[in-house]
């Protein structure tokens, strides 16, 4: 999406979602709670204040409808897509994603 000249600036420069969303056990596309999400979304949140990130904004959210990437965390505006499976994945993406503007391209979820 393309931002027009009369738009306000960003409230953020970026806005982290973390899939925490868990369905009952036994369902057919699982979810990323059942994945170690919301852990690993506490970690994300974490990490965040430690290395002192002010200029952007982490949220748990229900699914994301990537269940097949989980757990699922997307970064807006860029909309880029990391499937994260432990609290150093979480840990890289911010360290690389946030802090260098480089992306994790081992974690990154194809279009």
């Amino acid at each position: 999406m393309t931002r027009l000249p009369d738009d306000p600036p960003p409230f953020y420069r970026a806005h982290l979602f973390m899939c925490t969303n868990k369905r009952p056990p036994g369902n057919p596309w699982g979810s990323c709670g059942e994945e170690g999400a919301q852990e690993l979304a506490d970690h994300l949140r974490q990490t965040f204040k430690e290395l002192g990130i002010e200029d952007a904004r982490v949220a748990a959210s229900g699914c994301l409808g990537r269940c097949d990437k989980k757990p699922a965390l997307v970064i807006y505006p860029e909309g880029v897509w990391y499937t994260v499976k432990t609290k150093e994945d979480v840990e890289e993406v911010l360290k690389s994603h946030l802090a260098k503007g480089e992306r994790v391209k081992r974690l990154m979820v194809p279009a």
